[in-house]
């Protein structure tokens, strides 16, 4: 591959619900790892191997770390926009994260989460993504 390396992005648009915030209008701190799901879906999405397509495949990719930097909070009706990108995909799904306010594009969190790949029938820990991955990706960046 030559040229500059290829890059997947996607985002996801949320508007942060009543039940989310609390007393002091504030988004509770654990459900921007919520938003990151709806984003990190999308992002899954644009290559053909959403959570359906894994398990179909033959693997799990639980996530086994996350890293959150809050910046700035959300608050309840707020429009949000949760904007992903694939940095790592050989060994690890290591994918970024991005919350920022829809009316200003002001960064409210970003952060990053990992996911490995487990062989769902032996439940072995795969050091190595599996060629499916590879496959799905080379067709999204063939294009």
């Amino acid at each position: 591959m030559t040229g500059s390396p290829k890059v997947l992005t996607a985002s996801a648009m949320v508007e942060v619900p009543f039940h989310d915030v609390d007393a002091m209008n504030v988004c509770w701190h654990g459900h921007y790892l919520k938003y990151f799901e709806i984003g990190r879906a999308a992002l899954l999405r644009t290559f053909d191997y959403d959570y359906r397509e894994m398990q179909a495949s033959g693997y799990l990719w639980p996530i086994v770390e996350a890293h959150l930097k809050y910046v700035r909070p959300a608050t309840y009706g707020q429009a949000i926009e949760v904007r992903t990108q694939l940095l790592e995909h050989e060994n690890r799904l290591k994918i970024g994260y991005e919350i920022v306010d829809c009316a200003s594009g002001t960064r409210l969190t970003k952060g990053y989460t990992i996911q490995v790949a487990v062989d769902a029938a032996t439940q072995e820990l795969q050091f190595v993504s599996p060629p499916v991955v590879f496959e799905k990706l080379e067709r999204v960046w063939g294009r």
